[in-house]
């Protein structure tokens, strides 16, 4: 059997602009950059890209390995790539959909998500939080959380008037002030009518699962939240395929929440630099944690009834931006 899947956590690199705790990336050429503090990784896999990963290299990646589309989501990592997100998927509509960023610490805030939401015909979100890679790496001494804070609730009660609307969220692990499995609950209680994902599975630890169970039967009893399992493979250190604490942490989510709440990814470009893409791409079914039926819902169906809802494809076909107008 031909199985469709769509790539639910991926990163395009028009121009790297990584930020964090530690400071701005610079490219280094190769796919290797550099973080202010003197700390090089490798970003993009060789062959894809040397300081930026396009949506053409995305759609070679994804043609290679049999994936239908793509969810775009950003990050501090790459720096958040929303305007080349958005033209991407106005060139290939058939092919990626996306969510867009914004730092609710700067002053015009609310100005960029009405104008990515508004204009640009985004429906999903992404607050990337984490203390490791995202806002509360350099937003150190000001921590926040989501179900609280007077800023992001402005953000909230103006998504509310877009049911439908979808927000994804990392958090970062548990060691980190950024982690709030318990905010999530209380959103999806607060905003029924929209949707939450919490990436990469609450960052699991087969030796700790009790930790990862607790965080998901927060959130059993609201349908409107999800999970991806992007980058657990680099959350649990593993390049063993078919990956097995990964296995684990994957059957305890199924357990809890069930197939119909969880969405494959990768978290590529970058953790394709640790275990190859076809790797990342098949091990789930080699797990033979799902069955046939459940593992089209995980590799494929969820995705579309999350992110590809006919709203969010409608609105982004019609999104027309007013600043190019002149």
């Amino acid at each position: 059997m031909i199985m469709k899947k769509i790539d639910g956590h991926l990163h395009l690199v028009r121009s790297v602009a990584g930020f964090n705790g530690k400071g701005r990336m610079t490219p280094l050429g190769k796919g290797r950059t550099i973080w202010d503090d003197g700390t090089v990784i490798k970003l993009i896999p060789d062959g894809w890209g040397d300081d930026d990963f396009t949506a053409e290299s995305a759609l070679k990646v994804m043609d290679e390995n049999g994936i239908d589309k793509a969810v775009l989501l950003q990050g501090s990592l790459n720096g958040y790539q929303n305007y080349y997100s958005y033209q991407s998927i106005k060139k290939y509509p058939d092919k990626f959909i996306g969510a867009f960023s914004v730092d609710p610490f700067s002053e015009f805030y609310m100005k960029i998500v009405k104008r990515h939401v508004e204009d640009l015909g985004f429906r999903a979100m992404k607050f990337e939080i984490s203390q490791g890679g995202g806002m509360h790496g350099y937003h150190f001494t000001t921590p926040f959380r989501l179900d609280t804070d007077p800023r992001i609730g402005r953000i909230f009660h103006f998504l509310s008037d877009y049911p439908g609307f979808t927000v994804t969220v990392d958090y970062g692990d548990f060691s980190q002030f950024s982690y709030q499995p318990e905010a999530i609950a209380n959103l999806a209680k607060m905003y029924p009518r929209l949707d939450f994902v919490v990436c990469h599975l609450s960052f699991p630890n087969a030796d700790h699962l009790d930790r990862l169970q607790n965080a998901l039967e927060q959130w059993a009893p609201y349908k409107n939240i999800y999970t991806d399992i992007s980058a657990i493979q680099d959350i649990e250190g593993e390049t063993d395929f078919p990956f097995p604490r990964c296995q684990k942490d994957v059957s305890l989510a199924k357990d809890i929440l069930g197939a119909g709440r969880i969405i494959w990814g990768t978290d590529s470009p970058w953790s394709s630099t640790f275990n190859s893409y076809k790797d990342l791409s098949t091990w789930l079914e080699e797990s033979k944690i799902f069955s046939d039926s459940e593992l089209e819902d995980v590799m494929y169906n969820n995705a579309i009834k999350v992110y590809f809802k006919d709203s969010a494809i409608k609105a982004v076909k019609e999104a027309d931006d007013p600043a190019l107008k002149d």
